[in-house]
């Protein structure tokens, strides 16, 4: 069993979570995920790591309530428990000194695991510009830690109510036209986010990388539940991955997989509210 340390809903149906996972905490790299069950007869959620601390053994999560299972694990409280927990799980990103300037795109809870490659790619020596999208300032999150390992944070808000009225994308543009050389972009968010500024970058020439957390069971590349097809090959995002040329993403059949078991999660969730274990 894995204990949870610490809760916060840092904004409606956003949770920080931190949970106690020694082993995983001492392992885990910038890029990395891990899958987790609340209960023995729950399904396998793929979170990608938020932060890690060595020290405290503590695992942090954000995470949005989506469906049944992350209903039920934003039900749990610090001192309470859930069953599974494995990981560090997928490749960790590329970092090393030299790579240029690195703009870091996150969009939504997307900011949160943009966090520790920021993190990475400043400790290595690299400039590292930080773009935090949200539909508005209300839901804008890990704004300070990223002010703390970003030379630059640029803010956009669908709303206009803080940064650039607008979206990830139109901030990439505004980097470009003012002269900023660009040698890598690295998305993380919805499926349709980093679509959008793949087709931003690619005809700047600039190098894109994006997360990829499609379904996924196993972690492990056994099931095949997690492919995905990058260029002429299928890949799996638990082991190949989750970060992939996003030029070479096929994102319309990721996001079509991605609605297919839309119906059966409406009838879990409803079920979790009837008993009581929803918010």
């Amino acid at each position: 069993m894995f204990k949870v340390l610490y809760k916060k809903e840092l904004s409606p149906g956003i949770f920080d979570m931190d949970i106690e996972a020694p082993r995983v905490a001492k392992k885990a790299k910038a890029g990395q995920f891990i899958v987790l069950r609340v209960d023995d007869t729950g399904e396998r959620v793929p979170l990608t790591i938020a932060d890690n601390d060595p020290e405290t053994g503590a695992i942090k999560l954000i995470f949005q309530v989506m469906g049944a299972s992350t209903m039920q694990l934003a039900s749990k409280n610090p001192g309470e428990s859930i069953a599974d927990f494995t990981g560090p799980l997928g490749t960790p990103s590329h970092v090393e000194p030299g790579m240029g300037t690195i703009v870091m795109v996150g969009g939504g809870i997307g900011v949160a695991p943009c966090y520790p490659i920021a993190r990475a790619m400043h400790n290595a020596g690299n400039k590292v510009i930080g773009v935090l999208a949200a539909k508005s300032k209300d839901i804008l999150i890990f704004e300070d830690r990223m002010a703390k390992v970003c030379d630059e944070i640029v803010i956009c808000t669908d709303d206009g109510s803080k940064g650039i009225k607008g979206f990830a994308n139109n901030a990439i543009t505004m980097l470009h036209d003012r002269g900023e050389k660009i040698d890598q972009v690295t998305a993380i968010g919805p499926a349709i986010m980093m679509k959008s500024i793949c087709d931003t970058t690619r005809p700047l020439g600039i190098h894109t990388v994006v997360s990829l957390n499609p379904i996924m069971v196993d972690g492990t590349g056994m099931c095949g539940g997690c492919r995905v097809q990058i260029g002429n090959e299928t890949k799996f995002a638990c082991v190949d991955g989750p970060e992939f040329d996003g030029h070479l993403v096929d994102f319309k059949s990721l996001m079509s997989r991605s609605r297919m078991y839309r119906d059966e999660e409406q009838v879990a969730k409803d079920h979790i509210c009837h008993i009581g274990l929803g918010r």
